[in-house]
């Protein structure tokens, strides 16, 4: 089959097409034949090696898994003799090991039937990045109806999904973003919109019930004086740091904070699961929800995608087609 591989870590240039053999599921895992993947930040860090602490569990010296890409819709080929719910012909979508490539493996707890009224495309820009923002305002953030939220990155592809879901909640939102996406941002259903470039959401003006801090850069200070005396802010992700915990260590500085102060900080690892992916179907299935898919590009331009990404040129998401 075809499949996008990396033999080392790096940036896009690592990524190039070859053939390789069509992978076999495991008692509890499906095979499916891709029909499109998606191109999520989590998908750049397993590329890069950054930060170095995740080479521990992903390979030292070079990727454990050749083959990039994790989001996918396609259908379901084969199923592992411990796997139930599923049937061979089944359009699914979720989380896959390996999904820029003709047919990918992926567990079986980590995919559910794909919404009927979305394109193979919009399904495979959704698992992954719709589940942090859904888990990051959920569990994490613990909102209510009626609270206020800002989200820093709101243009990115969990900040396209954390804007729309936190107006499904019944919240109203305050995005930031950069001059070039505020009409993006704001056709997500934004209440309000703040420029970063022109005006600073921290100046004491307003304060949030929470903040969802999705751009992974403004100091711990910054973020406390946007927040309500008795607010939560939840980090997710992080692009700052040093090479070796990326921005881990923020994230720690936030943790050690927290028991002191009024406000709550917390961050949020993100898992895809089957019952995530029913919770978006619904959303989605009901108008509440809209993927926007910023481009798409075949397997042998996958390169090309990521340096888009790379370069922060993407409105909402990626999608690979196979």
């Amino acid at each position: 089959m075809r499949a996008v591989v990396r033999d080392r870590y790096g940036p896009a240039e690592v990524l190039h097409l070859a053939r390789i053999p069509v992978p076999e599921p495991g008692k509890k895992e499906v095979l499916l034949r891709v029909r499109a993947a998606g191109l999520d930040r989590g998908t750049w860090h397993l590329m890069t090696g950054r930060p170095y602490l995740l080479r521990l569990g992903f390979g030292l010296r070079a990727p454990r898994n050749p083959v990039a890409g994790m989001e996918v819709a396609g259908t379901v080929v084969a199923l592992g003799a411990a796997v139930t719910g599923l049937s061979v012909g089944q359009e699914v979508y979720g989380a896959a090991r390996g999904s820029f490539a003709e047919y990918a493996v992926a567990r079986a707890d980590q995919l559910a039937p794909a919404p009927g009224s979305l394109t193979a495309e919009q399904a495979a820009v959704v698992p992954v990045s719709a589940a942090t923002a859904l888990q990051a305002l959920g569990r994490a953030g613990r909102l209510r109806a009626g609270q206020t939220v800002l989200i820093t990155g709101a243009s990115g592809g969990v900040g396209s999904y954390a804007v729309q879901l936190a107006k499904a909640f019944g919240a109203d939102v305050t995005a930031v973003t950069s001059t070039a996406t505020v009409d993006h941002v704001r056709s997500l259903g934004a209440d309000h919109v703040i420029d970063r470039t022109r005006e600073d959401f921290a100046d004491g003006t307003h304060h949030y019930d929470l903040v969802l801090d999705l751009a992974g850069n403004p100091p711990l200070s910054r973020l406390r004086r946007a927040l309500a005396p008795t607010g939560t802010a939840v980090l997710v992700g992080g692009e700052e740091g040093d090479r070796l915990t990326g921005g881990m260590g923020r994230t720690l500085r936030a943790a050690a904070l927290s028991p002191f102060v009024g406000q709550r900080f917390t961050n949020v690892v993100s898992t895809t699961r089957t019952a995530g992916l029913q919770r978006l179907t619904e959303l989605i299935e009901a108008g509440r929800v809209t993927p926007h898919v910023d481009g798409t590009y075949p397997l042998e331009q996958a390169a090309e995608a990521m340096a888009r990404l790379e370069a922060g040129q993407v409105r909402g998401k990626i999608a690979i087609t196979v």
